[in-house]
C-alpha cells in the first residue's frame, strides 16, 4: 500500500481548527509537534471547549479521531459522547463511525476485498464524506449514520442519530488522517482530528483478544493481524502529523459495553 505526501494541519492548544467548511487549518512554520493531551479530565475539557468555540456552520462542530486498529478510538469516542450528554444533556453530542461505512460481506466479495476487510478500499468512503456533509447542512431534523455489529460482522443502518439540536459530532475512524482522497475532504470538515496514539505492543494485545472473541482460532487472528491490521495501521501513522493534537485514553476503560476496543 503506497502512501502519498500528505499535509500538516493546526497544532493551536484550545481553539478549535478551521473557520468554515473546507478551510483546515495549517501549522505555524516550523512548528512540527502536535499537542498532546491524555486522561479523562483533560480530554474531556477539550471537547467541551468545542462547544463554546467556533464552528464549521452555526451551532455544530464535528471532532474526528483517527488512529491504527486497536488504539481506543471507539472507547474515547463512546466516552466523550456519553460524557457531554451526561453534563449538558441528552443528545448535545453524537456518535458517527467510520466502521458503519464498512462494505458488506456480499460486496466484499463481489469486489475480491473479503480478506482485506477493515482496509481502506473495504469502506464505502465517499458515502461518509457525504453524511458528514449532511450533518453540517441539515439542522432541521434527524440525520441517521449507520454503525457495525461485530457479532453479525456487517454494518447497520441507522444506528446512531444526530438531532437536530446536536452540537457536536465525533467522528471515528482509522483513514481519517488519510492523504488519498477522499478522506483529505472528510478532514477539511472537521473543526479538529485527533490521533490516538497507544503503544503497539498493547494494540497487538487488543486485536488478538478481539479477533478470538469474535470466533477466529489464535492461529487465524494472528495472521489476520499480520496479514492485514499491520498493514493498515502502518498506512494509518503516516496521517498522524496532519492532526490538531495526540492523545492517550490510557486511563480510559478498554471496553464500555462489554465489546471490543476498535
Amino acid at each position: 500500500m503506497h502512501v502519498h505526501g500528505h499535509s500538516k494541519r493546526s497544532a493551536r492548544s484550545d481553539a478549535p481548527g478551521p473557520t468554515g467548511p473546507g478551510r483546515a487549518g495549517r501549522p505555524a512554520a516550523g512548528n512540527t509537534e502536535q499537542p498532546r493531551i491524555s486522561g479523562r479530565a483533560e480530554l474531556l475539557a477539550s471537547t467541551l471547549r468545542m462547544l463554546h468555540g467556533r464552528t464549521n456552520t452555526v451551532g455544530r462542530s464535528i471532532l474526528g479521531l483517527a488512529g491504527p486498529p486497536g488504539a481506543g478510538k471507539s472507547t474515547l469516542a463512546h466516552f466523550l459522547v456519553e460524557e457531554i450528554n451526561r453534563q449538558v444533556g441528552s443528545g448535545t453530542a453524537a456518535l458517527l463511525p467510520l466502521d458503519g461505512f464498512h462494505l458488506s460481506n456480499a460486496q466484499l466479495e463481489r469486489l475480491g476485498l473479503r480478506d482485506r476487510k477493515g482496509s481502506p478500499p473495504s469502506f464505502d468512503a465517499w458515502g461518509y464524506v457525504a453524511l458528514l456533509r449532511r450533518v453540517l447542512a441539515e439542522r432541521f431534523q434527524d440525520v441517521y449514520a449507520p454503525g457495525f455489529d461485530r457479532a453479525l460482522d456487517e454494518p447497520v443502518a441507522a444506528q446512531h442519530v444526530v438531532r437536530p439540536h446536536t452540537r457536536l459530532v465525533i467522528t471515528e475512524g482509522n483513514y481519517l488522517a488519510g492523504s488519498d482522497a477522499p478522506w483529505s475532504e472528510a478532514r477539511a470538515l472537521m473543526n479538529e482530528l485527533w490521533y490516538v496514539e497507544t503503544d503497539d505492543q498493547e494494540r497487538d494485545s487488543r486485536l488478538m483478544r478481539r479477533h478470538t472473541d469474535g470466533g477466529r482460532a489464535p492461529d487465524a487472528a494472528r495472521h489476520w493481524i499480520t496479514s492485514n491490521d499491520h498493514p493498515n495501521g502502518e498506512y494509518v501513522k503516516a496521517g498522524r502529523a496532519a492532526c490538531t493534537r495526540i492523545v492517550g485514553v490510557w486511563d480510559l476503560p478498554l471496553t464500555l459495553d462489554g465489546g471490543s476496543v476498535l
